[in-house]
């Protein structure tokens, strides 16, 4: 009995909170963007003083040893106001067996030899950059996320670290937000749950064609709007915000464009 105990212990400490969230989104027949299924890495880098335009000329030129090694490009995108950082990047992983493979190691390895070597390129990152966090995220599939980026030029970024015991009741908050949008014709924003890294529990990301795209729950009528917040499940448009902040220890919003 007490071998049988410790084996369910086991097993049930492979299921980490964004694995018991997928379930429960799958249980539920939620949009594909809110299952966190695919790995992602985040980086987010404020550049060295007057070394921004430096500093993206880095990554430009590390995207060709992404192309040689076969790996996917990270998608990026440039703060304009907001947080501290300068530049967000979402590197696709998989997970980690499928991008830490002995295979897909040795083609990064190959393509490094004909561009920057992990030294060289850390080297010129540190002088470019003052400051850099990473985050491990799982989020929509890749078809979903890079969908999204397709022919977008503006972003709006939330991250949030959840109060103690309230991961799984903000990502559902963070559902019922997407709900909300959806009826009222705005686009859905996708949801990264952390895996490991920094202390973020997660970030939900809206693409946008442009800042009016982005504004334009400003053309919405209060009737559409007051349906579709109760229809969301929040009593009216007025409670979304009050109601997140019960859950939240810390918030960031930051907003930017594309990087041509």
């Amino acid at each position: 009995m007490r071998n049988r105990l410790k084996k369910m212990s086991m097993f049930l400490g492979f299921f980490t909170l964004p694995a018991l969230l997928s379930m429960a989104a799958l249980a539920a027949g939620r949009p594909q963007s809110s299952e966190p299924t695919y790995l992602y890495k985040t980086t987010f880098v404020r550049a060295a003083p007057g070394k921004l335009l430096d500093l993206i000329a880095l990554y430009k030129s590390r995207m060709a040893m992404n192309d040689a090694s076969g790996d996917e490009r990270p998608l990026w995108w440039r703060h304009t106001q907001g947080d501290q950082w300068d530049l967000m990047l979402l590197l696709p992983m998989g997970s980690y067996t499928e991008y830490y493979s002995k295979d897909r190691v040795s083609r990064r390895k190959k393509a490094a030899a004909s561009s920057l070597t992990e030294g060289e390129f850390g080297r010129k990152l540190n002088a470019f950059s003052a400051w850099r966090e990473d985050v491990f995220v799982l989020g929509p599939s890749l078809e979903t996320v890079k969908k999204a980026f397709a022919d977008t030029s503006y972003y709006h970024i939330e991250i949030c670290i959840a109060l103690p015991g309230k991961q799984e009741e903000l990502f559902k908050e963070r559902e019922m937000e997407n709900s909300y949008q959806v009826a009222t014709g705005r686009p859905e924003t996708m949801i990264f749950v952390r895996d490991q890294g920094a202390s973020w529990d997660l970030f939900t990301l809206g693409c946008y064609r442009d800042l009016k795209h982005w504004a334009s729950s400003a053309d919405i009528s209060e009737e559409k709007r007051n349906l579709a917040a109760r229809q969301a499940g929040f009593n009216n448009p007025d409670e979304i915000g009050p109601y997140l902040r019960t859950l939240i220890d810390m918030h960031r919003d930051t907003m930017g464009v594309a990087i041509k």
